[in-house]
This record gives structure tokens, sequence and C-alpha cells, in this order.
């Protein structure tokens, strides 16, 4: 009977334990997102950070640093793809970065997403100066997310870590 009632409890541990584990892989993940800028003159840059999908289409807006609204028209291909639905993303943005600075960003990405075929966008424009619509793409993989990515706009680099 002892044996019975061990075997009984592993049974219910390798359930309870597998389940934990899809549970952990259909949510979502916080990463910290450090955003060094280029040391460039003038304004405060806007960027967007979006989820991509294989295509090359706009999925979702993760976060958008800059919060005057009137200025997102200057993130043109980001905008463009809002159309007129602009989504209410107040919890999902923060201030703009000047040049040289950096800013510390939460992204949460969808587990399901995680080593599929997508990528995170980073957009960056400056009032009076070129905007750089893929100034970052990266694959959203472990390996991609683990690995320091070189901006070719008005960002030097991106760096996450788990939340």
């Amino acid at each position: 009977m002892t044996c019975l009632r061990k075997i009984g409890w592993l049974v219910l541990a390798l359930t309870l334990f597998g389940s934990s584990v899809s549970v952990a892989q259909s949510g979502t993940t916080q990463y910290k997102c450090m955003i060094q800028m280029t040391n460039y003159m003038g304004e405060k840059a806007y960027i967007a950070v979006s989820l991509m999908d294989g295509q090359g289409a706009y999925e979702k807006t993760l976060y958008v640093l800059g919060s005057d609204k009137k200025w997102y028209k200057d993130v043109k291909a980001w905008y463009r793809a809002l159309g007129k639905k602009t989504p209410n993303i107040s919890a999902i943005s923060g201030a703009s970065v000047a040049g040289g600075d950096r800013s510390v960003i939460v992204l949460e990405i969808d587990n399901a997403k995680l080593n599929k075929d997508y990528k995170l966008r980073f957009e960056s424009a400056v009032e009076d100066k070129e905007d750089h619509a893929k100034d970052i793409e990266i694959p959203l993989t472990t390996a991609g997310l683990s690995a320091r990515s070189e901006g070719t706009g008005f960002i030097r680099y991106v760096r996450f870590s788990p939340n």
C-alpha cells in the first residue's frame, strides 16, 4: 500500500509540475531593456518598440519613448502602420531620450512568440532630423534577447535582461 501511495504522489507531483511549465510557456515574461543613444546633437528622440511578424507586418506596439502625441507622426513607419487606430498607449509610454543618454524600460513579451518567426523593431526619430524606421531589428529568440544589438541611427545599442 505504501508503494502505491508513493507512486500516486509522484504522479500528482509530475502532473502539477507539467501544468506549471505549460502555464509559464503560455504567459508573458517581462524583460528589462536598456537603450543607449548615440551622442547626437538636437532634440530628444522618440522611439517606438514594436512586435513584427515574419512578413514584417506590425503586430503590436510594446513601448513608446515619448509621451507627446503630436510628435508620434515623426516615427513615420510605426505611425503609418497604426493608421487611424491609434491605441491608448499611456500604460506603455515614457519620456523621450536625449543624445548620449540611456533609458531602461520594461517590455512584456508573449512567451508563445519567442523562438518563432517574430522580431522586435526599434524605430527612432528626432525633430528636424531623419527618422530611422529600422534603427534596430532583433529576432525574438533566446539568442536575440541575450545579445547586445547595435543600432544604425540614433540608438547606439540595446541590451536585454530578464526582469
